[in-house]
C-alpha cells in the first residue's frame, strides 16, 4: 500500500500511458502539387483581395499570386494603372501589384499634400512631365527639375534653364527631346533639350496663347484670331503653310496623332458664345477630351460624330476649367478657375469622384497638371502643388 496522500504512479491508474507523438507540420496543401501553368490558370479568376489572401499561404504562393501576368487585368479596371484603355503600359518598370495598391488611393483620396515651390508673383505657369524631370514655365523661362526618386520632391534648384522669350512664356510642349514654346512676345521658340541648337521666329501678332509639336510640323493659336501650321522642314524652318481664321482668340490647339495636315472639321454645334476650350488632350487618334470656360468636360469621338461629343461631365461649383489630363483609360483629372480646385472623376461615373481644395494665398485658378502613377502636380498663379497618393 502506498502512504496516504502520496501521488500514485500511472501504472496505479490502469497500466502504462502511451507517450504522444512528437507534432508534425500540416500535410501539404493540395495547390502545392499542381504545375505554375495550371496555378496559373486558377488564379486568373481571382479578385484583388482572393489574390492577396492566396499570398499569404506560403512561400510558392506568394510569389505567384505576385506576377504581373495576373495583376494586368485587375489593373486595367483600376483608375491611373498605368494602363491606357487598349491596353499598353506606360509605367512598365513599375510591378503592376504595387499600382493597383496606389489606384486604391486616387480612387479614395488618400494622398499626402505638399507644396514644393513658391514665388513671389503670379504667373500662368504651365509645365510637362517627362520621367525624372518635371519642366516648368516661370515668366520668359522654361526650368527643369529633377525628380527625387521615392519622393513627392525634386531638387529645388532647376537642372536646365531654357529662354529665348522676351515676355512670359504662354504655353509649350515636350515632343521627341525638343521644346517648342509659345509667348506673349507673339514668338515661336524651338530649344533641343540635350544640346544648343534652338531656333526663333516670328509667329503671330499678338501673343501665341497655345502650341503643339509633331512630326516636323508645329501649329499654333493666338489672341490674333488665327491658327497656323508652321514648317520644321530643312530650309524651310519657320515657314507659314495654312492659316485658318477663326471667329474668337485661339486658346487651345493640339495636333491629332494621324497627323494629316488638314483642317478636317469642327468639333460640336450650338455653343454659347463664350464658351471657348482652354484644353485638349488626344488619348487615340479618334478619341479626344475637351474642357473650357463653360464647365464642361466633353469626351469626343470622332468615328461616331463630331457634332456631338459622346459623354459629358459638368463642374459642380458651375467654374471655368482651366487643365484637363487622363490616364488613356478610366480617370480624369481636372483644374478648376476657382480656388485652385482639382478634381479627379471616374469616365464610368456621372459624377465628379475627389475633390483636392489646394492652399493658396488667393483665389486661383489651377492652370495646369500633370501626373504620373504615384504623384499628381498642379500649378497656381503662385506656387506648386504635389499630391503624393504612395503616402496616404
Amino acid at each position: 500500500m502506498g502512504r496516504k496522500g502520496s501521488p500514485r504512479s500511472p501504472q496505479a491508474e490502469g497500466g502504462s500511458r502511451a507517450a504522444s507523438p512528437p507534432s508534425s507540420s500540416p500535410p501539404p496543401s493540395p495547390l502545392s502539387a499542381l504545375p505554375e501553368e495550371l496555378l496559373l490558370l486558377i488564379c486568373s479568376y481571382l479578385d484583388a483581395q482572393a489574390l492577396g489572401r492566396l499570398g499569404q499561404v506560403c512561400r510558392r504562393l506568394r510569389f505567384l499570386s505576385s506576377r504581373d501576368l495576373l495583376w494586368r487585368r485587375i489593373a486595367r479596371g483600376c483608375l491611373n494603372s498605368g494602363f491606357t484603355q487598349l491596353g499598353t503600359d506606360l509605367a512598365a518598370g513599375i510591378p503592376v501589384k504595387e499600382r493597383v495598391k496606389v489606384s486604391r488611393n486616387w480612387r479614395h483620396g488618400r494622398c499626402r499634400r505638399e507644396t514644393v515651390l513658391k514665388w513671389k508673383r503670379n504667373l500662368m505657369p504651365w509645365m510637362e512631365l517627362d520621367g525624372e524631370y518635371l519642366y516648368l514655365s516661370q515668366a520668359e523661362n522654361i526650368q527643369a527639375y529633377r525628380l527625387c526618386p521615392d519622393s513627392a520632391g525634386f531638387q529645388r534648384h532647376p537642372q536646365a534653364i531654357f529662354s529665348g522669350h522676351q515676355e512670359d512664356v504662354c504655353r509649350f510642349v515636350l515632343v521627341n527631346s525638343h521644346i517648342v514654346s509659345g509667348g506673349g512676345d507673339g514668338n515661336i521658340v524651338l530649344h533641343k533639350i540635350h544640346g544648343s541648337y534652338s531656333v526663333k521666329f516670328s509667329a503671330h501678332e499678338q501673343e501665341v496663347n497655345c502650341v503643339d509639336f509633331q512630326g516636323g510640323l508645329i501649329v499654333s493659336g493666338s489672341r490674333d484670331r488665327t491658327a497656323k501650321v508652321w514648317s520644321l522642314s530643312t530650309g524651310r524652318v519657320g515657314q507659314c503653310l495654312h492659316t485658318v481664321r477663326t471667329e474668337d482668340r485661339v486658346w487651345s490647339i493640339a495636333i491629332s496623332p494621324l497627323l494629316s495636315g488638314q483642317l478636317l472639321t469642327c468639333l460640336g454645334t450650338d455653343f454659347h458664345r463664350g464658351a471657348g476650350v482652354l484644353d485638349v488632350f488626344y488619348e487615340t487618334p479618334s478619341l479626344l477630351l475637351s474642357c473650357g470656360y463653360d464647365t464642361y468636360i466633353r469626351y469626343w469621338d470622332i468615328r461616331i460624330s463630331t457634332r456631338k461629343c459622346v459623354q459629358e461631365w459638368e463642374e459642380p461649383h458651375d467654374s471655368a476649367l482651366y487643365c484637363i489630363r487622363s490616364d488613356k483609360n478610366h480617370m480624369i483629372a481636372s483644374g478648376s478657375s476657382y480656388y485652385g480646385v482639382v478634381r479627379l472623376w471616374d469616365k464610368r461615373q456621372t459624377r465628379c469622384l475627389q475633390s483636392f481644395h489646394l492652399s493658396s494665398p488667393i483665389s486661383s485658378p489651377v492652370y495646369c497638371l500633370r501626373f504620373s502613377t504615384t504623384h499628381l502636380y498642379a500649378a497656381v498663379a503662385s506656387a506648386l502643388h504635389v499630391l503624393d497618393f504612395t503616402a496616404p
